[in-house]
């Protein structure tokens, strides 16, 4: 049951991320540098609070214990796991990725684009470790790759190129911390970790747009949610969860984002769900379940 909690909450934070940063760029409240800095030093400094208490609670179990054993000695607990460089770099690309993206995409369409490049992302990490794919699994990602371009050829309701090719780099960015995040053996300490390293990442970022750089109140207030609630804690529950799902099962668990955030974004954004966003989306997501299921 916890770990259904943990990949629920994970799943819809997911959604409204899109949501959140959407609503902040559609209405410039925000800029996509000044956006994404918030995000990632909110998401930070939650989770180093949550680290803290976390340590600090387990600190004083230890110490019971010790004196249950009655020798009085005390142990001092440290997480050995503090994330590393290479995650907190695909997390800070697929953050500022996602930002800059969806300066030109409705929120729908840019999590479609997202999660299909997650999903061809992790399928074609496990090619190029060896796996041999089906005939079904050939054509599952033959109808998804069809889909996404499908997606975005040119017309009139076709997204932006630039913006769908940096949503595909944020999938891409996501995909890989994902797959390095199911050898995660204390998910708390990993994403603090990671976050806390992407910071001077965006950092460097924002002192080349400093000039560009604006928040509003408001945007800052959904900057904030996005990074310390939906990112800090949605990350931290989604790589706790992850050690208990194969890559498969993690694969399809989130098929269901886009929809959920296309759903979102019609309803508390007033956007629209095209024709042709419903045919990419089940070209997109039909194949990659294909894939997945294919392989199993």
């Amino acid at each position: 049951m916890k770990i259904f909690v943990y990949t629920a909450f994970a799943l819809i934070a997911f959604a409204l991320n899109s949501i959140l940063c959407r609503l902040a760029l559609r209405g410039e409240e925000a800029d996509a540098v000044g956006f994404t800095v918030v995000r990632l030093v909110s998401g930070a400094l939650m989770l180093i609070a949550i680290n803290y208490v976390v340590n600090r609670r387990r600190r004083a179990l230890t110490d019971v214990r010790a004196t249950d054993t009655g020798n009085g000695a005390t142990t001092d607990v440290r997480d050995t796991d503090t994330g590393s460089w290479p995650s907190a770099f695909f997390l800070f690309a697929y953050a500022i990725c996602f930002s800059f993206a969806y300066l030109g995409l409705t929120a729908g369409t840019g999590a479609l684009i997202l999660f299909g490049s997650v999903q061809l992302t992790m399928i074609a990490v496990a090619i190029f470790r060896g796996e041999r794919p089906s005939v079904l699994e050939w054509l599952g990602l033959a109808v998804a790759v069809g889909g996404l371009v499908y997606l975005v050829l040119p017309g009139l309701q076709s997204p932006p190129l630039t913006s769908s090719l940096l949503m595909a780099a944020a999938g891409a960015a996501w995909g890989i911390y994902t797959l390095r995040g199911r050898k995660s053996s204390n998910a708390i300490a990993d994403t603090t970790g990671n976050f806390i390293r992407s910071v001077p990442m965006i950092l460097g970022v924002a002192l080349i747009f400093l000039p560009n750089l604006h928040l509003s109140n408001y945007g800052i207030l959904l900057a904030v949610i996005s990074g310390a609630v939906t990112s800090g804690i949605g990350y931290t529950f989604w790589y706790a969860a992850l050690p208990h799902h194969t890559s498969i099962r993690a694969a399809v668990l989130q098929l269901p984002v886009p929809l959920l955030t296309a759903l979102g974004g019609v309803v508390l954004l007033g956007e629209v769900a095209s024709l042709r966003l419903a045919i990419a989306s089940l070209l997109i997501l039909g194949g990659i379940a294909l894939t997945i299921f294919g392989r199993r």
